[in-house]
């Protein structure tokens, strides 16, 4: 996905969340002080694959099968630690830094793909962790306008962010092990970027014209949240 496509909703989530977009650029240009370029064929050919883009709620350990019969993985956060404990391997781990990044450097030494991302409030962790992160293996991500070495494909959590590069990567279906857009146990700052992440999963979906079964239910819902902003701000659907 182009950022110029992007971009509208990104905007709407900066507006929703009182985020500060120099603070997301400063992020972004924190990160470009350690990455290098991370050509996307470096994640394998997945056209035509089903790729598990597998989410970090409780419900992952027993949905496992639907990672482990799937062509490849995308494993959001410590979603990564699940799949591996259970024998899953991960051909790439989707991480702001946040909850595991000692798990993150472990697996790009071992050459596996990791996207980091930069935004507005990890900046100590960038700094702290790209640098240990091997450079042939690390995607170094932002939500502002991509610059350098730093790309934007689109997404704002971790779960849909993994989403929106595999779609970007050409993946030719995506299932979703562990996610939960209901999980009781959330704190309400998580319950609203939850609600946002499928909101950005429909979109993609629409995109794609494709139908992801954890969306099953909430469709004109999130179709009605979507629309205006896609229509006000020129966004496609």
């Amino acid at each position: 996905m182009r950022f110029e496509t992007f971009e509208p909703v990104y905007e709407a989530i900066l507006a929703d969340f009182g985020f500060d977009r120099a603070a997301d650029e400063r992020a972004r240009d924190a990160a470009a002080e350690s990455a290098t370029p991370f050509p996307l064929d470096r994640l394998g050919d997945w056209r035509g694959e089903t790729v598990a883009i597998a989410g970090a709620a409780p419900c992952l350990a027993r949905e496992i099968e639907l990672a482990s019969d799937a062509d490849a993985v995308v494993a959001a956060s410590t979603a990564a630690d699940v799949l591996r404990d259970r024998g899953v391997a991960v051909d790439c781990m989707v991480t702001d830094l946040d909850k595991n990044p000692e798990a993150a450097a472990e697996l790009t030494r071992e050459g596996v793909p990791v996207a980091a991302h930069a935004h507005g409030d990890n900046v100590p962790a960038v700094r702290e962790w790209l640098p240990r992160f091997a450079d042939g293996a690390t995607l170094a991500t932002t939500q502002a306008a991509p610059a350098g070495p730093v790309r934007n494909l689109g997404g704002f959590t971790d779960g849909d962010r993994a989403a929106f590069l595999a779609d970007h990567v050409g993946a030719g279906r995506l299932v979703f092990p562990g996610w939960d857009f209901d999980d009781p146990d959330v704190d309400p700052m998580k319950a609203r970027k939850l609600d946002w992440a499928a909101r950005l999963l429909r979109w993609l979906e629409r995109r794609r014209d494709e139908r992801f079964g954890v969306l099953d239910g909430r469709r004109a819902d999130l179709d009605d949240a979507l629309d205006p902003i896609l229509r006000g701000r020129g966004g496609d659907g």
